[in-house]
């Protein structure tokens, strides 16, 4: 799964937002993942993204534990390519929500999570808008090009 989780983590490195990456199934290892929850407000964490496929309960087993933010990445991996992914996190029963991008979109996992810290890091949104002033530029200087070549 690290390969569709990296989009997320080159995110959040180049907004210089510090994590921590670990491993846990909602199914294999339950334990492991309520534990990683219940203590993520003690080490420090602001906001969980939990990356899952197929029945990917995992986002929904954290935010049954925590009441810090949870990011739903859903892989697409299974015979159903990640549909059944994305619907096992959209689809939390009211009051235990788990906030979810789309099917292998990490970057936008951490680019979101990065949203959600800045709300309170002025330096952070800074970093933010600088991203999304080099989205634009991209996207007017490929513009351009094509515009030239007509």
């Amino acid at each position: 799964d690290l390969e569709q989780v990296q989009g997320c983590l080159d995110a959040l490195k180049e907004l210089e937002v510090p994590y921590e990456v670990t491993v846990a199934s909602a199914h294999r290892t339950p334990d492991r993942a309520s534990e990683y929850a219940k203590t993520a407000a003690k080490r420090g964490l602001k906001v969980i993204i939990a990356a899952a496929g197929w029945a990917a309960h995992l986002p929904g087993v954290l935010a049954a534990y925590t009441t810090l933010p949870i990011i739903g990445l859903p892989l697409g991996g299974s015979p159903l390519g990640g549909k059944d992914a994305l619907y096992a996190m959209v689809q939390m029963p009211p009051g235990i929500p788990v906030a979810t991008v789309g099917i292998n979109t990490g970057r936008n996992a951490g680019i979101l999570a990065a949203q959600i810290l800045a709300v309170s890091d002025e330096a952070l949104s800074e970093r933010l808008v600088g991203m999304r002033q080099k989205m634009a530029a991209k996207v007017i200087a490929a513009a351009e090009k094509l515009g030239a070549g007509e």
